[in-house]
């Protein structure tokens, strides 16, 4: 199966600090970059012949606007580490119930194992799936189960 089209069908999105992978709290986030982790993604993209497009903000505004990009581009799947904004951001979760674009949440280091105000998330509840606690894998795997589900609607 071949595509045709230079529109992405999976939009990965990584939160607030999440540019300072390999440099911030290595034994909470491991010694990936963000730059590693993306290649990984586009690599795995390109073997399923499924585009992706990954981007990254500190600012809840330019998150909120990307989502709402992805559903005029009619992106198909998203998969979201929003970071600290997990605890924070009503009007992210505002956002990606309006838009309905499946998603699944992703979490590199294992929240539950941390401060008690990271247990909670404004994601979980209405995301396809959450991931946490596996580090940069977890977002491989979160993209495995995107290309699935896609297919599967096909």
């Amino acid at each position: 199966m071949e595509k045709h089209t230079d529109k992405p069908d999976i939009l990965i999105i990584h939160g607030p600090n999440l540019n300072l992978l390999g440099l911030r709290e290595p034994s909470y986030y491991g010694p990936d970059t963000l730059d590693t982790i993306n290649q990984s993604l586009f690599d795995m993209a390109q073997e399923n012949q499924i585009m992706i497009d990954c981007f990254q903000s500190n600012h809840e505004g330019m998150l909120i606007d990307r989502i709402q990009k992805a559903y005029q581009e009619g992106i198909q799947f998203i998969i979201i580490n929003p970071g600290g904004f997990s605890h924070t951001s009503v009007a992210l979760r505002d956002t990606l119930l309006a838009v309905n674009i499946p998603f699944i949440e992703v979490h590199l280091s294992n929240v539950f194992k941390r401060e008690a105000f990271r247990h909670h998330s404004f994601f979980s509840d209405i995301a396809e799936g959450v991931i946490c606690g596996l580090g940069s894998s977890g977002y491989l795997l979160a993209l495995k189960n995107a290309i699935k589900r896609i297919r599967i609607e096909e």
